[in-house]
């Protein structure tokens, strides 16, 4: 019978895996609770799903104060896209009915395609024509917020306990489960 082979020294880490992999590991990893998670899928969706345009910046922001992970806030404001496109119109409409001004209701001269092209080549004019428009959609949006983020939380927080319950028993299982017979060497 021969004596085992030692184990192989593992290499050198490079640069590239000290200095890029390590922290987008050490992302993936953090706030690995189901308690992290939830909160991180219940104010990534509720900020992916505000009336303003560039949420990533808003995800990324509330994320690092949070310490919620960035991996997880990132994908969830993406998938939250459609929706977010299909809620914009709600909530001028629901804001136009909140404050009761029918005038600033999407459509027709108050399109969405006008909003963005003063947007993007005239911020001025952007304010002083939609500015009272946007307020009345972002007032609705804040109401909308505590309730969703609350259910969006307690319904998330349940499903990753009992994935994390059924996981535990799984790995608890496997650990009481007596070792498969090693191979024998054939005489």
């Amino acid at each position: 019978m021969s004596a085992p082979s030692p184990v192989p020294a593992a290499p050198p880490r490079t640069f590239w895996q000290r200095r890029v992999l390590d922290p987008i590991l050490a992302q993936v990893k953090q706030g690995i609770t189901p308690e992290k998670i939830a909160l991180t899928l219940a104010v990534g969706s509720v900020l992916a799903n505000s009336p303003f345009v560039g949420t990533m910046w808003l995800c990324l922001l509330a994320g690092v104060v949070l310490r919620l992970n960035q991996p997880i806030i990132q994908m969830i404001n993406v998938l939250c896209t459609p929706l977010h496109l299909a809620l914009i119109p709600a909530y001028f409409y629901w804001g136009a009915r909140l404050f009761g001004t029918p005038d600033a209701a999407v459509g027709g001269q108050n399109s969405l395609d006008a909003m963005w092209q003063l947007l993007v080549h005239e911020p001025s004019q952007f304010a002083h024509r939609f500015g009272r428009m946007v307020f009345h959609a972002f007032v609705v949006w804040l109401i909308i917020a505590p309730v969703w983020v609350t259910v969006v939380y307690f319904a998330a927080r349940a499903a990753l306990r009992k994935i994390a319950r059924v996981r535990a028993a799984a790995t608890a299982k496997a650990a009481r489960a007596p070792a498969a017979p090693s191979d024998r060497a054939a005489p």
